[in-house]
C-alpha cells in the first residue's frame, strides 16, 4: 500500500501538503508525470506518479481522498484497461483522462465507465486543476457517505433482533396497533422497543430513522407511504 508519505512511489512524491487531497499522476512519458506533479504540487496537494496502471495497482491506493490522473494509451494496459480493472474489482476511483489521441467514442465509454472529466492535450493548466478539484470533491464525498452508511450498518447490528424487526415494520408505515399485531405483542412494547431503536440509531426524528433504513437498503422510497403524525406513537399512513 502506499504511505502517507508515498516514500515509495514510481518517481517520489511530495509529503509535505497540508491538503487532504492526494493525486496519482499515470503516464509513461516521464516529462509529463514531473510536470503534472510539480503542478499539483503548487496547490498544496500530495502526488505520486507512475509509468503505468500496472505501477499504480502494486502501490495501492492512500487512506485519503484520491484523484487518478490517467492518460489513455500507456505501454501495456491502455488507461481505459486500468479504468475496467478498477470497476471490476469494486474501487471506486476519481478518474479525469487526458489524452492527445481523444475521440467521441472514447471519451463516451471513459465517461460511462464513471470518469469524472476526460481533457484532450494541450490543455490549459487550470482546465485540469479544475478537473482534479472536482475528482478529489466527488472522492472526499463518496468516502463520507460510505463512513456515514459503515456507521448506521454498526448501529443497526447493535438493536436486538426485536428492535430490528419493529424498526422495519414501523417504517414501512405501519401503525403500533399494526406492528403490534403482526409480532404478537402490546402497542406499549411497540412503543418501547421503537425508543429503543431511535435511541441506539441515534435518529432524533422518526423520519431520520426512515431516511437511515433507506440508506441501509432496509427499505424503498417507493414502499414508504406518506407518513403524518396522528398522536403520541400513533401513526396514520396516507396513500
Amino acid at each position: 500500500m502506499l504511505s502517507e508519505q508515498f516514500d515509495d512511489a514510481a518517481d517520489g512524491a511530495d509529503a509535505g501538503s497540508d491538503g487532504d487531497g492526494v493525486v496519482l499522476v499515470v503516464d509513461d512519458d516521464r516529462d509529463v508525470r514531473h510536470a503534472l506533479s510539480g503542478l499539483f504540487r503548487s496547490i498544496g496537494l500530495a502526488t505520486a506518479s507512475f509509468a503505468s496502471g500496472e505501477e499504480l495497482l502494486a502501490h495501492g491506493f492512500p487512506d485519503r481522498p484520491t484523484c487518478i490522473v490517467l492518460d489513455v494509451r500507456l505501454r501495456g494496459a491502455s488507461g481505459l484497461d486500468l479504468q475496467h480493472q478498477l470497476n471490476d474489482a469494486g474501487k471506486r476511483a476519481s478518474i479525469v483522462f487526458i489524452s492527445g489521441y481523444g475521440d467521441v467514442p472514447m471519451t463516451v465509454a471513459a465517461m460511462k465507465a464513471g470518469a469524472v472529466n476526460f481533457i484532450a492535450k494541450p490543455f490549459r493548466e487550470q482546465d485540469l486543476l479544475d478537473a482534479v478539484n472536482e475528482a478529489l470533491q466527488r472522492d472526499r464525498e463518496r468516502r463520507q457517505a460510505t463512513s456515514q452508511t459503515r456507521q448506521l450498518r454498526e448501529r443497526f447490528g447493535g438493536l436486538t433482533g426485536r428492535e430490528q424487526e419493529v424498526m422495519q415494520l414501523l417504517v414501512r408505515g405501519l401503525m403500533n396497533k399494526q406492528v403490534a399485531d403482526s409480532l404478537g405483542i402490546s402497542q406499549a412494547t411497540v412503543k418501547i422497543y421503537r425508543g429503543q431503536a431511535m435511541r441506539k440509531m441515534q435518529a432524533r426524528t422518526f423520519a431520520e430513522l426512515i431516511i437511515m433504513a433507506q440508506t441501509l437498503g432496509l427499505v424503498q422510497a417507493d414502499d414508504i407511504p406518506h407518513v403524518q403524525p396522528v398522536g403520541a406513537g400513533q401513526r396514520q399512513a396516507t396513500a
